[in-house]
């Protein structure tokens, strides 16, 4: 990832330094740096026109302290000033707001359509400060500094989120890169291209601006009154009675599921064909087996409130936020609680993927659990060793040896000294056992169709040793709710992702890695190019793959973090 980080005293763009870890700024700084490049910010003629008041740090400094800045958003509303020496950014020569600041008030009044709110920026006090008289220089310049503030909380807010996601336990690091708002700010106004830079902040995901718009409906249908639901004593299929038909099928055409024209009568109740596959539609958006019954599930996932569901996207477009730059390499992207699996080519993200599968995540449990983070794929290991990690070790391997001596070569599992597949094997005898408790020893399961990664391991090294692999028990994909791991990723075709992986690599042809899976011994094959990993949490998203607006429930508790963490609870 990177960014573009300039300095505060007016130097032109040749002074730019570009961070190889920060390319997350470049998407954002584009449009700005775009307008400044035929700028010269030590003298222009354009603002000294435009200026009628004079300010210093002291006063600016002053003035958002007692709007409400902190210290450092004070310290920062101070550097916008830096390339206007004669000084108010967003204020005419009489004394009206400019067309730069009627572009960033339009902004800050449409902040809740991106889920943020308009209210964290004009707050009452900032508000008051935009509605103050013109002719007052006192109050031109609070104006000024006050719309200033809430612009960089908007820039801030927009690009890296409301909430930093460590808050929450997750493993998302953008917070740390360096972003320099007000320069960036600054260059805007002077260029006259302050709504482009504003809205260059957003994601520049295909999802996000999808989930922009479906935010917008589901408000709008929120605020439809819509009649009760009931709940059922019985699973309905159809051609059963069913005495609140009318009430589903008015939901059902709310949320796109049914065509209007299919809906019965008021006085119908028999459960026909259209809206059974009206809710089969509904059931596979919301992560349930599309059989089109009417079960206790499927009707609990209809009561839900559209407004809880307008909260589920508002927190989805949150959490994009967090997300870095994804343009320069293959990108690998796991939604944990949809159990779901793309991929994509490098600058492709607009584009279909080009390989989905359902996946198998942690159970939903605290040390189970699947861990949100960016990392890099850049390893394959066919016919892996699986190495026991400590806690199964602890909590599963040892008590099941203690219970029963035979366990260890039922589950084809070896004692062993050192790191590395050449590992020394050491006989299972009570000794052995007292060292694994003891951690000096080893537990590991031989390669095989009976190893729990099954035949292939990818490998993102990362502090948790989290990996994806394949599995000896793929009935489990069967299920609709899939969060069985100890928190690795199970995929439902490794194959097919090896494929892709290696498809850069000379001689791994599909047929070369049925070979290496079917081989007696073990392969590491190191890729051509790294590849992004993303295991990411979202509840509301639009399918990439069939462009519908998925819902799932939040096995992790994830969106009731955020949701508190959001309103400050």
């Amino acid at each position: 990832m990177a960014d573009v980080r300039i300095g505060t005293s007016g130097a032109s763009l040749s002074d730019v330094t570009v961070h190889p870890r920060c390319v997350r700024l470049l998407r954002a700084a584009v449009v700005a740096v775009t307008c400044a490049a035929a700028l010269d910010l030590q003298a222009h003629a354009r603002t000294a026109a435009q200026v009628a008041t004079t300010t210093d740090a002291t006063a600016v400094t002053s003035v958002a302290r007692a709007l409400g800045a902190s210290a450092s958003e004070a310290a920062d509303v101070v550097r916008v000033y830096g390339p206007f020496p004669l000084v108010t950014a967003w204020t005419t020569t009489h004394g009206s707001v400019s067309e730069a600041g009627d572009a960033a008030l339009a902004r800050l009044r449409g902040a809740d359509a991106h889920g943020l709110r308009a209210a964290d920026y004009l707050t009452p006090a900032i508000a008051a400060a935009m509605e103050a008289p013109t002719l007052s220089g006192d109050a031109r310049l609070r104006r000024d500094v006050a719309l200033t503030l809430a612009v960089l909380r908007y820039m801030r807010h927009l690009h890296l989120g409301r909430v930093d996601p460590r808050r929450l336990g997750l493993r998302l690091q953008t917070w740390d890169e360096p972003h320099d708002f007000p320069r960036m700010l600054a260059e805007a106004v002077i260029a006259g291209r302050v709504g482009e830079a504003l809205d260059g902040l957003a994601p520049p995901l295909t999802v996000y601006a999808q989930l922009v718009a479906a935010l917008a409906r589901y408000r709008v249908l929120a605020a439809q009154p819509m009649p009760p639901l009931p709940g059922v004593t019985a699973t309905v299929h159809v051609g059963e009675a069913y005495a609140h038909l009318h009430a589903l099928a008015r939901r059902l055409v709310a949320v796109g599921d049914l065509d209007p024209g299919a809906v019965p009568p008021p006085d119908a109740t028999q459960y026909e064909d259209a809206v059974a596959m009206a809710v089969g539609r509904f059931q596979s958006r919301h992560g349930l087996t599309p059989d089109g019954t009417l079960g206790s599930r499927t009707i609990t996932a209809l009561q839900v409130p559209l407004a809880s569901r307008a909260d589920q996207i508002a927190m989805a477009l949150e959490r994009l936020r967090w997300l870095p730059d994804l343009g320069t390499r293959r990108v690998i992207a796991v939604n944990i609680p949809m159990f779901r699996l793309w991929a994509w080519e490098a600058g492709a993200l607009a584009a279909p993927p080009v390989r989905t599968m359902d996946v198998i995540v942690g159970r939903a449990a605290r040390k189970t659990a699947t861990p949100v983070f960016v990392e890099t794929l850049d390893h394959v290991i066919f016919r892996p060793y699986w190495n026991v990690p400590p806690s199964i070790l602890r909590d599963e391997a040892l008590p099941a040896v203690r219970q029963r001596p035979a366990y260890l070569a039922s589950q084809q599992m070896e004692i062993v000294r050192g790191g590395g597949d050449d590992a020394a094997v050491v006989p299972a005898d009570d000794a052995a056992l007292a060292a694994l408790a003891a951690g000096t020893l080893r537990l590991r399961q031989r390669p095989g169709p009976h190893n729990a990664l099954g035949l292939v391991k990818f490998v993102f090294p990362n502090r948790e040793s989290v990996y994806m692999h394949g599995t000896p028990a793929p009935a489990l994909f069967a299920r609709d709710r899939r969060d069985f791991s100890h928190g690795c990723i199970r995929l439902a075709d490794p194959p097919a992702l090896a494929a892709w992986v290696l498809g850069d690599v000379p001689g791994w042809s599909p047929s070369r890695i049925d070979a290496a899976m079917a081989a007696a011994s073990s392969e590491r094959v190191t890729l051509a190019a790294p590849v992004d990993v993303v295991l990411f949490y979202l509840t509301a998203a639009i399918g990439p793959d069939d462009g519908l607006l998925h819902f799932a429930d939040d096995i992790y508790g994830h969106d009731g973090a955020l949701a508190r963490a959001l309103t400050g609870r």
